[in-house]
């Protein structure tokens, strides 16, 4: 069912957004009711956490960075549940820019009333928790200054080593858009990439997917040995 019946009385602008929100609400969706066989307990989230965290970053790149929502639409959306007003708000918030979960700040969900390790920039770790996604959210980090492609660095995140093809389905996934492709929200200005005519924003289910094991599964381990590589100058 389509969002516009469930939501009352949109705003001017809704239309224009509608498409690739209902995309994000589909992926979220499907990530809940897909298979856990063959998945550790603490996996499951790990998808849906990132899905949140992109839609909301959508929202928040057309209000806050590229200045083309209208104030009345972001505060409907927010009134509404679609956007995350807490998460938005902490971005704007120096030190938070790319949080991953408001669950990554929130101490009591963490041994000794301390936040998640994903929160500790990588050069300021212990060794063995250096490239470890945190078990709630499956980011590694979203510290100030760690993030790539604009976002934290998940667990699936592409690393540097990859294809360029996945190198870029990251970076449209941050909202920075194909050349020549732009959606203008009225009022404002052009959110380049970041509306129905900008394509949709759905994820390949090949960079979710992994073998799951006891301890994590094969295509996480290799991703984060990558990631470890690349980050040896650091010890």
């Amino acid at each position: 069912m389509s969002l516009r019946r469930k939501l009352k009385k949109p705003p001017e602008g809704w239309e224009l957004i509608e498409e690739v929100i209902e995309d994000f609400e589909q992926q979220l969706k499907e990530a809940v009711n897909e298979e856990h066989e063959g998945k550790r307990k603490t996996e499951l989230t790990w998808k849906i956490h990132r899905l949140h965290w992109e839609k909301n970053r959508f929202i928040y790149d057309l209000m806050y960075q590229r200045k083309v929502m209208s104030k009345e639409l972001f505060e409907w959306l927010v009134r509404e549940k679609v956007a995350d007003g807490a998460l938005i708000a902490k971005w704007r918030k120096p030190g938070y820019e790319i949080l991953c979960s408001m669950l990554a700040i929130q101490k009591g969900n963490h041994n000794f009333g301390t936040t998640s390790h994903c929160r500790v920039p990588l050069r300021a770790r212990a060794k063995q928790q250096r490239i470890t996604p945190d078990v709630q959210t499956g980011c590694i980090s979203c510290a100030s200054g760690d993030g790539k492609f604009g976002g934290p660095v998940w667990w699936n995140t592409p690393l540097d080593e990859e294809d360029g093809a996945k190198l870029e389905e990251n970076r449209t996934t941050w909202g920075q858009g194909v050349p020549g492709e732009e959606v203008d929200v009225p009022g404002d200005g052009p959110a380049g990439g970041a509306g129905p005519s900008g394509g949709s924003r759905k994820r390949p289910a090949s960079d979710f997917d992994g073998d799951g094991d006891d301890d994590m599964p094969a295509e996480v381990l290799a991703r984060l040995e990558a990631l470890k590589k690349g980050n040896k100058v650091l010890d």
